[in-house]
C-alpha cells in the first residue's frame, strides 16, 4: 500500500522550490570553481536531487522522486543556463551561494520531514530524515567540488541545526495533526532566518573543551 501524503500539492511546491534554489547554489559554487556549463550543471543537479534520492533510499520509496519526474532534472539544467547567462550581474557570488544554499536548507528539511511521517517513520528519525534531505546534495555538492563539507568545518556556523529545528517542528506539528501550508511556510522561514542570522552574527554550535594547543597531539 502506497502511503498517503500530507498534501500532495504542498509536498510538490516545496520540492520544486528546494530543487530550483539548491541547483542556483551548485551552479553558482561551479562559477566560483571557473568550471564550463557542463560542470554547472553536474553541480547543480547533484545539489538539487541529491538529499531527496537520500532520503527516498531510505524511506524505500523507489525508483526515488527525482527519477520519476522529468522536471526534477530540467530545474536544475535551468537554474545552470541561467546562472551562466546572469552570474556576471552577480556583486558577490560567494554570498549568492549561502543565501540560496541557506533557502534550500530551509525548504527541504520541511519537506523531508513531512514525507519521512507520512511514510510511517518514528519522530526521531523523521527529524533525522528530514535534515539529512536538507545537508545531503550540499555535502555532495562540496565533496565534488573539492570543498570541505560546510558540516564538517571548524569554523562553520549553524548549519545541520538549523534543519534539525525545521524538522522537528515539522513532527511535533504533524503529530498535533496541524501540518498545513501555513505551518510548512513558517517553519522554513525560521530555519531560513536562523541560518542567516548564523552566517551574519557568527553563530557556532558548541566545541568540545581542548587542554591546550598541543591537545590533539597527546591523545
Amino acid at each position: 500500500m502506497h502511503p498517503v501524503t500530507f498534501s500532495a500539492t504542498l509536498d510538490e511546491a516545496l520540492n520544486l522550490v528546494g530543487t530550483f534554489v539548491f541547483a542556483l547554489s551548485g551552479a553558482l559554487l561551479a562559477v566560483r570553481k571557473h568550471y564550463d556549463i557542463i560542470g554547472m550543471i553536474v553541480l547543480a543537479e547533484i545539489t538539487a536531487i541529491g538529499g531527496g534520492v537520500l532520503r527516498d533510499l531510505v524511506l524505500g520509496a523507489v525508483p526515488p522522486a527525482a527519477f520519476t519526474d522529468h522536471i526534477s532534472f530540467l530545474l536544475p539544467i535551468a537554474a545552470a543556463v541561467l546562472t551562466f547567462f546572469t552570474h556576471a550581474r552577480m556583486n558577490r557570488i560567494q554570498a549568492a551561494v549561502l543565501v540560496f544554499d541557506a533557502a534550500g536548507l530551509a525548504v527541504f528539511c520541511v519537506s523531508g520531514a513531512a514525507k519521512a511521517v507520512a511514510y510511517g517513520i518514528g519522530p526521531i528519525e523523521s527529524v533525522a530524515l528530514g535534515a539529512l534531505t536538507a545537508v545531503g546534495g550540499g555535502i555532495m555538492r562540496d565533496m565534488l567540488a573539492n570543498e570541505q563539507p560546510v558540516v564538517l568545518r571548524e569554523d562553520s556556523t549553524l548549519y545541520a541545526v538549523p534543519a534539525v529545528l525545521g524538522a522537528a517542528i515539522v513532527v511535533v506539528v504533524t503529530h498535533l495533526h496541524r501540518y498545513g501550508p501555513a505551518v510548512a511556510a513558517l517553519a522554513a522561514a525560521l530555519v531560513f532566518a536562523v541560518r542567516l542570522g548564523a552566517l551574519r552574527y557568527g553563530w557556532h554550535a558548541p566545541h568540545p573543551k581542548r587542554n591546550g594547543p598541543q591537545g590533539d597531539d597527546d591523545l
